[in-house]
C-alpha cells in the first residue's frame, strides 16, 4: 500500500501546508505516540511493560506509511511489516472500526513471538484517516522454557505462534481467540490487563487523529502526514550527503547457536553514493541450528536504527527516514529466517551484533564522529518461580552494560543497548511480585574497553532465589570483550555464574577458571532455594589510543574505583603508587615511552 517515492514527492507538493499548521500536526503526531506509551506503561498488569517498557506504539497514513513512533528502537520498522501482513490479510474494505488484528509470527513482520503487535484502522466519516499500531513484548507466550528461551531447533519450542488474527471486533474482544493466549502461557493474571493497555493505546491514537481531522479537516490532515515525511527524508538525505562516498565493511559475530562452539558471523557491507545507502549483508552465515536466527523484519529494523544513531537522530520517526536506505538480504542467510528457524534471541542477541558490524563499517566512513560499540547485549534472563507455596509465575531482567568510548568523552557507564529504551526492573517491584532478592547491582571494575576516551562500565548483578525457579538466558560477548574505534581496546568479557548458600561459584556461561568455555545460552537452568544468580556484564569498547588518555584522568578512575592499579598499568601505562595513590610520573613517562618505541 506504501506510495512510490516519486508520488509522494508530488503528493507532498500539491499539498503543502501552511508552516504553523503544518508544526502543529508535526507535534501532534508525536505527542499521539507519546499519549499512547503513557497509557499503556501506566495500565499494563506486566512489569516487563509497566517498569521495563518493553513495548512501542506507533501511527501510520492510511498509505501504511510511518508516521510516528514511541518506543524502542528495534521495533520501529519491525511494525511496518506487520502492519503490512496484517491488511494484507484482512483488507481495508472488509475492516470496520474497532477491528483488531494482532500477530506475532516471526515470519509475517514479528520477531521473536514474545513481540505481540496489535493493528486498528482509524476512521473519521467513514473516511480511513490511518493506523494506529502497538507492539509490546509480552513476559510469556509457551514454549519449552519460560519466555520462549527453549534455545531449542524449531521455533514451535518457543511459544504460540499468531499470524494475523481478527482479535476485536467493535472494539469487544472476541473471546474465543483470547482464551487460546491465555491457554497458552505460564502468566495468564497478565493477560488481559496487558491486552487492555494496548487497546487503550490504539483509541487514544483513534481519539487524537479524529480530533485532529475534525479541526484541520481530514486533507489537511493528510498532507501533513505526507509533509512530514517529506521533510523527514530531507533532513536524512542531508546527512547521507555528509558521508564520504565509498563502500565500508564491517564485522561481528555471536558466540554461538547454542549447537556449536563455532562463532556465527556477521558481515555488513555499506555502499554510500550521493544521498542513499546500501546494506548488504552478504558474507554472513546461514540459517543456524540454534534459536539465534533474525526474520527479515527486525534484521531492518537494527540496520535502520543503527544508521540512524549516526545520520538523523533528532529527525522526526517516520517512514522518510527507510526511503533513502535500501536493505539486501542473502535468501539463506541467519539474518533473514525462514519457517521453521527458531529466532528467540533475533530481538536481544542478534540485532545488537548488527548494530556493532554497522557501527564498525561507519567507523572507517566517519571515525571522527563514530563511538566504540556499545557492550552489544540485551542479557535477556528470564525465570520461571514457583514459591513454597507452590504458585507460579516468571521473573525477568536486563542487566545493561556499557557504551563506547566517543570522540569527545568516556561511554555511558549501565545504560541500555541500542536495541531498545528499556530499563531494568527495579528491585523493589521484583521483590513485591516475585520470591527473590536483590543481593546488588553495582558498577563492574575493569570491565571497559581502555582508550583515550574508555568505554563506560558493564555491572555485577546479583539476585537470590527464595523458591526453586529454572532460569533461561542469552547472552554474548564471552569470547571476546566489546570491540573499540579508531584504536581503542576491547572490554571484558561478560560471565554468568550461581552462588551456592556457601557462596560456593559455578560459572554457568563463559569461560571458567580452567579456561573451558561454556555455553552461554541457558534453558531453563535449575536454582533452588537460596541459590543466587550473579551476571556480570562487560562496558563499551574504547575510542582512540589508551596511551593517549590523560594520566590525571587515569588517576581519577582509579579514585572511583572504575579501574584498578594493576589496569592502570596495563592497559593504560600509567604507574600509581599504591598507599599514596598518585601518579608516578617518572615511571609513566618510562613506561609510555618504552612502549611507543
Amino acid at each position: 500500500m506504501a506510495l512510490t517515492q516519486e508520488d509522494a514527492a508530488r503528493r507532498a507538493a500539491q499539498d503543502a501546508l501552511d508552516p504553523i499548521t503544518f508544526e502543529v500536526l508535526r507535534n501532534a503526531f508525536e505527542y499521539t505516540c507519546t499519549r499512547m506509551t503513557t497509557i499503556v506503561q501506566r495500565t499494563s498488569f506486566s512489569p516487563i511493560l509497566a517498569d521495563m517498557l518493553d513495548f512501542s506504539n506507533a501511527i501510520y497514513d492510511a498509505d501504511l506509511r510511518l508516521i510516528g513512533q514511541a518506543g524502542n528502537p528495534v521495533h520501529l520498522a519491525a511494525m511496518q511489516y506487520s502492519a503490512d501482513a496484517s491488511i494484507q490479510k484482512f483488507p481495508i474494505d472488509q475492516m470496520q472500526p474497532g477491528d483488531v488484528i494482532v500477530l506475532n509470527d516471526p515470519y509475517q513482520g514479528g520477531s521473536h513471538i514474545n513481540d505481540i503487535t496489535f493493528t486498528m484502522p482509524i476512521f473519521f466519516e467513514s473516511e480511513l484517516l490511518g493506523f494506529a499500531v502497538s507492539r509490546g513484548h509480552w513476559m510469556d507466550l509457551g514454549g519449552g522454557a519460560a519466555g520462549g528461551q527453549a534455545f531449542g531447533t524449531h521455533v514451535a519450542s518457543e511459544g504460540l505462534r499468531l499470524p494475523p488474527t481478527k482479535l476485536h471486533e467493535n472494539y469487544i474482544v472476541r473471546e474465543e481467540i483470547l482464551d487460546i493466549i491465555v491457554s497458552n502461557t505460564r502468566t495468564p493474571h497478565f493477560i488481559r490487563g496487558d491486552l487492555q493497555a494496548h487497546l487503550g493505546a490504539l483509541r487514544a491514537a483513534e481519539a487524537e487523529l479524529q480530533r485532529l481531522a475534525l479541526r484541520y479537516g481530514a486533507a489537511s490532515l493528510a498532507a501533513g502526514m505526507n509533509q512530514v515525511i517529506s521533510y523527514t527524508e530531507k533532513i536524512v538525505r542531508a546527512a547521507i550527503e555528509d558521508v564520504p562516498d565509498g563502500v565500508y565493511v564491517g564485522e561481528d559475530y555471536a558466540d554461538t547457536d547454542g549447537f556449536t562452539e563455532e562463532r556465527v558471523p556477521i558481515k555488513v557491507t555499506l555502499t554510500i553514493a550521493g544521498s542513499n545507502i546500501t546494506i548488504d549483508f552478504d558474507g554472513s552465515a546461514p540459517i543456524t541450528k540454534g534459536a539465534i536466527n533474525s526474520p527479515m523484519a527486525n534484521t531492518a529494523s537494527a540496520a535502520f536504527y543503527s544508521l540512524q544513531f549516526f545520520l538523523a537522530p533528532h529527525a522526526p520517526s517516520n517512514y522518510g527516514m527507510l526511503l533513502p536506505l535500501e536493505l539486501k538480504l542473502p535468501d539463506d542467510c541467519w539474518l533473514n529466517a525462514k519457517w521453521p528457524a527458531p529466532v528467540v534471541g533475533c530481538t536481544t542477541l542478534t540485532s545488537s551484533k548488527v548494530t556493532s558490524a554497522i557501527w564498525q563499517a561507519l567507523a572507517k566512513a566517519i571515525p571522527e564522529r563514530v563511538t566504540g560499540s556499545t557492550f552489544a547485549e540485551c542479557n535477556w534472563f528470564v525465570a520461571a518461580t514457583r514459591d513454597p507455596a507452590g504458585n507460579t509465575d516468571v521473573f525477568s531482567d536486563l542487566p545493561a552494560g556499557g557504551w563506547g568510548g566517543t570522540p569527545h568523552g568516556d561511554g555511558m557507564s549501565v545504560t541500555m543497548d541500542p536495541l531498545g529504551n528499556c530499563m531494568n526492573m527495579p528491585a523493589e517491584t521484583a521483590e513485591l511480585l516475585f520470591p527473590i532478592e536483590y543481593e546488588s547491582f553495582e558498577l563492574r571494575q575493569d570491565s571497559a574497553g581502555a582508550g583515550k576516551y574508555r568505554g563506560g562500565l558493564g555491572a555485577v548483578f546479583k539476585v537470590r532465589f527464595l523458591c526453586d525457579a529454572e532460569l533461561s538466558m542469552e547472552t554474548s560477548r564471552t569470547l571476546e570483550g566489546t570491540p573499540g574505534a579508531n584504536g581503542g581496546g576491547r572490554s571484558a568479557v561478560q560471565r554468568s555464574q550461581k552462588l551456592g548458600e556457601d557462596g560456593a561459584s559455578t560459572v554457568i556461561g563463559c569461560i571458567n577458571g580452567d579456561g573451558d568455555w561454556i555455553n552461554p545460552l541457558l534453558a531453563a537452568h535449575p536454582f533452588t532455594y537460596g541459590e543466587q544468580f550473579m551476571f556480570e556484564s562487560t562496558g563499551g569498547g574504547g575510542w582512540g589510543a589508551a596511551f593517549e588518555r590523560p594520566a590525571e584522568m587515569v588517576l581519577e578512575d582509579v579514585l572511583e574505583e572504575y579501574i584498578s592499579i594493576k589496569a592502570a598499568e596495563r592497559q593504560y601505562g600509567v604507574v600509581i603508587e599504591p598507599k599514596a595513590l598518585t601518579v608516578d610520573e617518572d615511571a609513566t613517562r618510562l613506561l609510555r615511552n618504552s612502549a611507543s618505541t
